[in-house]
């Protein structure tokens, strides 16, 4: 009778223990799902917040160029691509890396519209001298455009390159036109007539991770026919891709960050009048940078 008693003791103890690890159990599952709940919960909000950024950015655009007088392609194009943006952030299932990424491009896209309503404003106030070059400066603005798609990807492709530390970027590129005094001393101005040279420069951006050694960059400037100045040598990489560019610039690189400078000499005649076009691109012939600037 005693052992019966004892066994009926050890069965209580045994269904005690078990009760309290199926509670522990039963909290835990139920704890998980609460922390489930609530991260699926932040990123559905950041989605959403990412969303109504980019319906905002559609709507400055839509209102923009109902107010133009003239239908911009550059607007137009700008707005369309916002609204493939809201189209794949809408399907997308939601993720921290994700949403990040696509935040930065919100960054991105916000200093774009800066850059494009202020070149509206600029055509608007100057509609009567555009009417009388409409073809040359629509030619202009299609080129501005493809430059300006070509370096959104190549910025976007960049930003993943320095992530995995395989790639040099470039944090600024200038360009000045330098005229040389009888002294010999350089001076910038902005007149064809008086510009003996181009000078480039451009901050390579520190990479601790980059390998350091001798390295090439390729400067290209597009005269404002679409023509290449400079040397007009030709770099074909091993893929098949090929640039005619003015100079090649070489460097060596330490890891930290390089400032580098050029220059692009006068051709065989002055430098025309008209809008020019600077591109740097590495030993691959990825674009790093450009910049622009006109000759009076």
């Amino acid at each position: 009778m005693t052992e019966t008693k004892s066994n009926n003791n050890g069965l209580k103890v045994i269904a005690g223990l078990l009760g309290v690890v199926l509670l522990g159990t039963i909290i835990y599952t139920v704890s998980l799902y609460q922390d489930k709940k609530q991260t699926t919960q932040a990123l559905t909000q950041e989605k959403e917040m990412v969303v109504e950024d980019l319906n905002n950015l559609k709507s400055e655009y839509d209102k923009a160029i109902l107010e133009s007088n003239a239908t911009n392609e550059e607007l137009v194009a700008a707005r369309d691509n916002i609204a493939k943006y809201i189209d794949s952030v809408s399907s997308m299932k939601a993720d921290i890396a994700t949403l990040s990424r696509y935040r930065r491009q919100v960054s991105v896209l916000k200093a774009e519209r800066e850059k494009l309503l202020k070149q509206v404003d600029s055509l608007t106030q100057s509609n009567s001298l555009l009417a009388m070059q409409r073809d040359s400066t629509f030619a202009e603005l299609e080129q501005q455009t493809v430059f300006n798609d070509s370096l959104i990807i190549q910025n976007t492709q960049l930003a993943d390159a320095v992530e995995k530390g395989s790639a040099l970027n470039l944090n600024t590129i200038s360009v000045d036109a330098i005229k040389e005094r009888n002294s010999g001393k350089l001076v910038s101005t902005s007149r064809a007539r008086a510009t003996d040279k181009f000078k480039v420069c451009f901050t390579i951006a520190d990479n601790v991770i980059a390998e350091a050694g001798d390295r090439e960059f390729y400067i290209e400037v597009l005269g404002p026919q679409g023509n290449v100045l400079g040397e007009g040598l030709t770099k074909t990489t091993e893929e098949g891709s090929s640039l005619t560019y003015s100079k090649g610039t070489n460097f060596y690189y330490e890891n930290d960050a390089l400032d580098v400078c050029d220059y692009i000499n006068k051709p065989s005649g002055d430098f025309q009048k008209g809008n020019y076009m600077v591109n740097v691109y590495d030993n691959k012939l990825k674009l790093l940078g450009t910049s622009s600037f006109e000759l009076k």
